[in-house]
């Protein structure tokens, strides 16, 4: 089916709580060293460092309860700035995007610089209730890549440095296969489960998912075990196959449906034959994975601005809004490739 255009994701998101000025340093900081671990050449890391700096002053100055999420794309090739708060929302937001726009009233100070500088740049806003925004930076020869229609975050808890939580999206031709592992408990046990499935997910990603499955539960056989979620995206269509609490929707601008989750069983102590669910992706639909770290009655009844937010902006706000702090957070959306003529 093609090669594989990702490696495994061995380090979890980058999280600032964006609560003083002070944190507007360590963005920029974490930024830099993102960029550097992607290999963004020249002056990109640098730039990467400004996007931040802007970004996290607008919440230090503006908002209310802002974070930063500062991570590799999640089908590689560059970087990405993820903001999000529960703040005043930004009232005329085309004309904070004119670079050179400052004002210190108005949240969105310093975007016009961001989007000069970012590669692409998104933002989604309800004046009253808060703003999301997402920067990508790649290099040149890397701009399609910015682009991607997918999203994924991975929050280790509160005072834990590794997260037992682990997430990968590959891409074959118009196919695309994502993976969800949420290694049992957190702290370094349960991390080590997450990189022995990203490890074996990555030495074939493309074998039908029961196959993928049962190989990952031969892999976490020396582990503590873990909550496996595959998803398999055709154009129209999509495949889930899953061991454990990885829970899995779809999202149209508006409906939500087909709420599955996996077989009961732990992949690597208990597992029963794999079986595999298939259902219809309409045209404009997400699909999203993400663990037991997010609040599942975030599903219960969701806002007509949460439905329609893109990839990106979705895992933000779900990752934001309904965290459980005591537990590693996983999310990943995405939408099928349109079908090639």
């Amino acid at each position: 089916m093609g090669e594989s255009l990702t490696l495994p994701h061995l380090r979890p998101t980058a999280y600032i709580a964006v609560d003083h000025y002070s944190a507007v340093h360590l963005a920029a900081e974490t930024a830099r060293s993102v960029a550097g671990q992607c290999g963004l050449p020249g002056a990109l890391p640098d730039r990467a460092a400004v996007i931040a700096s802007e970004l996290a002053s607008n919440l230090a100055n503006h908002a209310t309860n802002g974070v930063l999420f500062i991570q590799s794309l999640p089908l590689g090739g560059g970087m990405e700035m993820v903001a999000a708060d529960h703040g005043p929302g930004i009232g005329e937001l085309q004309q904070c995007l004119a670079d050179g726009y400052t004002t210190s009233n108005t949240l969105g100070a310093g975007l016009g610089a961001v989007k000069r500088i970012a590669t692409t740049l998104t933002i989604r806003t309800r004046p009253g209730a808060g703003t999301l925004v997402c920067a990508r930076l790649t290099a040149p020869d890397e701009t399609a890549s910015a682009d991607q229609d997918v999203g994924a975050l991975c929050v280790p808890a509160d005072r834990e440095q590794d997260s037992g939580d682990g997430c990968a999206i590959v891409e074959h031709d118009s196919v695309r296969t994502a993976l969800v592992v949420d290694g049992l408990g957190h702290g370094p046990q349960a991390a080590e489960a997450a990189h022995v499935a990203l490890r074996s997910f990555h030495r074939g990603p493309d074998s039908p998912l029961p196959e993928l499955l049962t190989g990952l539960h031969r892999a976490l056989r020396r582990t503590r075990g873990a909550a496996v979620g595959l998803l398999r995206l055709h154009p129209g269509r999509a495949e889930y196959c899953g061991v454990g609490n990885v829970r899995v929707v779809t999202l149209t601008p508006l409906d939500l449906s087909h709420r599955l989750s996996g077989q009961p069983g732990i992949a690597g102590l208990n597992m029963t034959p794999p079986h595999v669910r298939a259902f219809p992706v309409p045209p404009g639909g997400t699909v999203l994975l993400h663990s037991d770290g997010i609040d599942h009655r975030w599903a219960q009844a969701p806002s007509a601005f949460v439905h329609r937010l893109p990839p990106p902006l979705l895992v933000a706000s779900l990752v934001h809004s309904h965290r459980l702090p005591r537990d590693d957070a996983t999310v990943l959306a995405a939408r099928p490739r349109q079908r090639l003529p």
